[in-house]
């Protein structure tokens, strides 16, 4: 589809946040769970040769997959395992599974050196992976070592940006694009609730006569 020559405006905000310290910090532990989708979606078309449906093994634990390990119970964590016994002949998706893992690892340690040597742990158990994606996923890390371990000793998060970004796009979608900048600013503050109107007088009442009855 080509795109609209009168539209000219669209958002995307960055994916790293700049504090003070002038360093960049980057907090996206959400590539481990892209990287674990993509791998659970190309076992799933080279096992059964179509994308996944509800009956199928992978697809029916595709959210078990990407919750935390800490959070699933017995139940599910039980189910995760027979579907990946099931469906995932040659270990993929676990590998997968085991990678995004080991980057949650790193997020939920507040002490900076136990952060330090768990991502190098990572990104060494990644990039010697003989999956493609898990490879990839380990070359994002190392690429991104200095503003990942940058959250833990400034503490700077991109969450409120990629959430501001995340409305700038669902603006932008329901207005189809703009053709001038200050409507699309106007929509995007007043989806985000950043415009104070000046507060305007109360109109005054009327007073109105009770209903009178001879009755």
């Amino acid at each position: 589809m080509r795109w609209k020559p009168h539209v000219r405006f669209g958002g995307r905000a960055r994916e790293t946040h700049q504090p003070r310290g002038g360093r960049r910090a980057l907090v996206r532990p959400h590539v481990a769970n892209r990287c674990l989708d993509k791998v659970r979606r190309r076992v799933q078309n080279e096992t059964l040769g179509h994308r996944g449906r509800k009956v199928d093994p992978l697809y029916r634990i595709r959210k078990l997959l990407l919750a935390g390990d800490e959070r699933l119970d017995d139940k599910g964590r039980n189910r995760m395992l027979l579907g990946l016994r099931i469906g995932d002949p040659h270990d993929e998706v676990l590998g997968g599974w085991l990678a995004k893992e080991s980057v949650r690892d790193v997020y939920l340690t507040d002490d900076p050196k136990a952060a330090a040597l768990l991502l190098d742990k990572a990104i060494a158990g990644c990039t010697g992976d003989v999956v493609a994606e898990i490879r990839s996923l380990g070359n994002t890390l190392a690429s991104w070592r200095t503003e990942i371990l940058a959250h833990h000793t400034t503490g700077a998060s991109n969450g409120p940006t990629e959430g501001l970004n995340l409305c700038v796009k669902r603006v932008k979608r329901c207005g189809h694009g703009f053709k001038r900048f200050e409507n699309y600013r106007l929509r995007v503050l007043l989806h985000a609730g950043g415009v104070t109107w000046p507060s305007r007088p109360r109109p005054p009442r009327i007073r109105m006569r009770s209903p009178h009855s001879d009755a």
